[in-house]
């Protein structure tokens, strides 16, 4: 019985650590691009309207990240969306950033 209980309870924990990976990884993609997105406002390289638009972006993912771990599973579409929504994130901060506005 005591050998069940802990097969079981080691077998809930590492199904659980890909969930734990993939919010991890997001998180620190997210929290890199947010450095990017001060780092350019600090430089004069955007706007301050540009940055609290790329930073409303930012939040939008956060939300979805939230949305898609409440259940406690990250699904492959969930995860692919994020992704998407990240990839399409970074693109708009070094858009925005490269575009010659800002202030110096």
């Amino acid at each position: 019985m005591k050998k069940l209980i802990i097969s079981a309870l080691a077998l809930v924990m590492v199904s659980s650590v890909p969930v734990f990976a993939q919010t991890y990884r997001s998180e620190a993609r997210e929290y890199r691009q947010e450095h990017r997105i001060n780092r350019a406002l600090r430089q004069g390289e955007l706007t301050p309207r540009e940055a609290h638009r790329l930073m409303r972006q930012q939040q939008r993912i956060d939300r979805a990240q939230a949305r898609a771990a409440r259940d406690g599973y990250v699904t492959r579409q969930e995860r692919r969306q994020i992704e998407r929504m990240q990839d399409r994130a970074s693109r708009n901060i070094y858009r925005k950033s490269h575009n010659g506005y800002g202030y110096y």
